[in-house]
């Protein structure tokens, strides 16, 4: 009997759920379902570029895993294309990610999924100021002067 597959991390789920050729009714096509890792192993390793080690360190899975998951996604998406099928994202073995956020103003600190926000754009729930940083970017502490990071961004005080 095969062991449960491990939950995969995902940073991102998709904005949209299903893709379908254009001019045919939705009743007409057969659908492949991509699940949510499978998606996440697309953007990860298509769209963002990343070596395999790296997106399955992000997955937290194995390499081979992570190939595994990418070499489906590739076949389905193939399938599609190819026969002219819809493309359903939904399902699988996943969890969302978070970032843990820290209000230099208060000390309060937070998780958020990826996506949700920068920490520059945030607000603290405690104290409602706009001195958020990522507490998870281990490269010092910030000071009250300049919260974010990201010089040029358009939030250095």
């Amino acid at each position: 009997m095969p062991r449960p597959p491990k939950t995969r991390w995902v940073e991102d789920l998709p904005n949209v759920s299903l893709f379908k050729p254009a001019g045919i009714p939705m009743r007409q096509l057969e659908e492949v379902t991509l699940t949510i890792e499978e998606f996440e192993a697309i953007r990860l390793k298509d769209l963002e570029g990343l070596e395999q080690e790296e997106c399955a360190q992000r997955m937290q899975v194995s390499r081979p895993t992570f190939q595994r998951i990418l070499v489906m996604a590739h076949q389905k998406i193939a399938e599609a294309l190819v026969k002219g099928k819809a493309i359903r994202i939904e399902g699988g073995n996943y969890q969302v990610a978070k970032r843990h956020f820290r209000c230099a103003s208060c000390g309060y600190e937070f998780e958020e999924p990826f996506g949700t926000g920068r920490g520059c754009d945030m607000e603290c729930p405690q104290c409602h100021e706009k001195m958020v940083y990522r507490a998870d970017d281990d490269a010092g502490e910030e000071t009250s002067e300049r919260p974010c990071k990201r010089r040029g961004h358009g939030c250095d005080k």
